[in-house]
Order: structure tokens, then C-alpha cells, then sequence
């Protein structure tokens, strides 16, 4: 399993992601996908599948610490004592004592940066959290963020896609040496009836989720996969064995979009940053 490292946080560069998955599904394909070589587990406490999620490594028969796994707070938990004990709910639920990542998932104004920062610090402080970082942070928030940290900050975990133009966060990110965790990166469906995409999934003789994958992980982000299928997640595993040259790197990123950006929640959404 390829990597990416950020600060003092080394990552597998392929996570299975569990948005949107219901319980039954988790318990089903999280021990399956494990088995076939994931490495990395990625949910959130509003998934409501924390609990599944943790039963689910439990019973993969991978040891705890082989797995890099990665929840996220929720914005109605950013007040400090509310913070703290929702972690330690979802650890509990988790079925562990600590996580490997723990981000902010959305931002907020409702509570002050600082506040939401230092609750994640002294969490990491108390050894519950390997490594933490931010979701869905513009890049003036991801600054700001960086700033008041006591400790890294490695991750911030955004939508990524052959549609959407990222590049003013990914250069900031890197600038302040924090990987970018990509999710959504099927377009909501959208890379399947792509016809540049089923044209060079044809030449590679690769299925177009495994040509997005790797355009991901080839310009040295982690990308989250996901998919309650048996046989699709051995698919989406499979990404390692082959590379794209640069056309066809150059030829995915032509098909960005000015308005491409899909996840942009009322109420959550921070003002995104625009690409010059």
C-alpha cells in the first residue's frame, strides 16, 4: 500500500470510506475490505455508523494497529466539554483508545477557531488522537487553523474530482505541509458516463473508478473509496499496478468545471476559495 506523509503522519494513500453507509453494509464490507488489503477506515460521528465501524475491525482479524483509522467531530460538539466527550463516545463506539486522525469536519463560526483547536490539541495531548486535521476548510481557515495549533496539523480532507478545480487549497496545503485527503471523488456517479474517462479506462484495460482513483493518488493525495460491493472493492484496491502517463493525467484534469463543486451544504459550507 502506497503512502503519503505529512508532518509526522504517515498514511495509506487508499482509505475505504463509509458516508452514507448503513450499519448492516459496514458490517458486511469494512471486514472485506480489510482482508483484501485496506488499511486505512474513514467514518464520522454524524455517519451514525461509528458503532459498526468498530465492530467491524474488531472482527476483521487485523490487528487495531495495522488499520489507520480516521473519525471527524461533528459541528454541534465544537464547544470544549461537548467536544471531549464526544470523543470519547465515539472512541468507545470505535472500540479503541485512540484514533489515528481526528478532524473538524465542518467548519464553524458558532464557536471560536481557537476553542474548536485547542479541544483537538488536548485531545492529542491525552493520547486519543495519533494526528488531527481539518474537513472542508478553505484555504484563509486551514491558515488560521495551522496557526493556532500547538501540535501539526497533517490532513485537510476536501472534495476532489476530475470536475472541480482545488488547486488554491492544494497549494496552500502543501505550502503548509498538510496532505489532502480527496472524497467524493466519483462525482456522485457522474466519472461513470464520462466518455474521456471510459476511453482511457478502455486503453489501460482498467475500470474508470480505478483510472479516478489513480489520477488522485498520482498527484500525491489520499483518496477515500467506497462501495458495498464485494467484487468493486477489490476493484478500487487494485490501483497500485499501473500508472497514467501525462497526457492522460493532463487530459482527466481538462475536465474541470467552474461551477464543478458538488458538496456545498447550507449553513456548513465556508466560502470556498476560487480558483485565478
Amino acid at each position: 500500500m502506497q503512502t503519503v506523509t505529512a508532518k509526522d503522519a504517515t498514511i495509506p494513500a487508499l482509505g475505504f470510506g463509509t458516508f452514507r453507509m448503513p450499519g448492516p453494509d459496514v458490517l458486511r464490507i469494512v471486514p472485506q475490505a480489510l482482508q483484501i488489503g485496506f488499511r486505512h477506515v474513514d467514518t464520522a460521528q454524524i455517519y451514525g455508523n461509528e458503532a459498526e465501524v468498530g465492530e467491524a475491525i474488531a472482527g476483521s482479524g487485523i490487528p487495531r494497529n495495522e488499520i489507520f483509522l480516521t473519525t471527524k467531530v461533528w459541528v454541534d460538539n465544537y464547544r470544549h466539554a461537548d467536544f471531549l466527550a464526544s470523543v470519547d463516545e465515539s472512541l468507545a463506539k470505535l472500540r479503541t483508545d485512540r484514533v489515528d486522525l481526528l478532524l473538524l469536519h465542518w467548519p464553524s463560526a458558532a464557536v471560536p477557531l481557537a476553542e474548536q483547536i485547542g479541544a483537538l490539541n488536548e485531545v492529542a495531548r491525552a493520547g486519543k488522537a495519533r494526528h488531527i486535521g481539518v474537513s472542508n476548510f478553505n484555504t484563509t481557515l486551514m491558515r488560521a487553523a495551522v496557526a493556532a495549533s500547538e501540535r501539526p496539523l497533517v490532513v485537510n480532507q476536501v472534495e476532489v474530482h476530475p470536475y472541480i478545480d482545488q488547486s488554491p487549497v492544494v497549494s496552500a496545503a502543501a505550502e503548509l505541509g498538510l496532505a489532502i485527503t480527496a472524497y467524493f471523488a466519483m462525482a456522485d456517479g457522474r466519472v461513470f458516463a464520462d466518455p474521456v474517462l471510459s476511453n482511457i479506462a478502455a486503453a489501460k484495460g482498467r475500470s474508470v473508478a480505478q483510472v479516478v482513483l489513480r489520477w488522485i493518488v498520482q498527484r500525491g493525495m489520499i483518496v477515500l473509496s467506497k462501495t458495498v460491493s464485494e467484487a468493486r472493492v477489490a476493484e478500487n484496491a487494485a490501483i497500485f499496478d499501473f500508472a497514467l502517463s501525462p497526457d492522460e493525467m493532463a487530459a482527466i484534469s481538462a475536465l474541470v468545471e467552474p461551477k464543478g463543486r458538488i458538496v456545498s451544504p447550507e449553513g456548513l459550507a465556508p466560502v470556498w476559495d476560487v480558483a485565478a
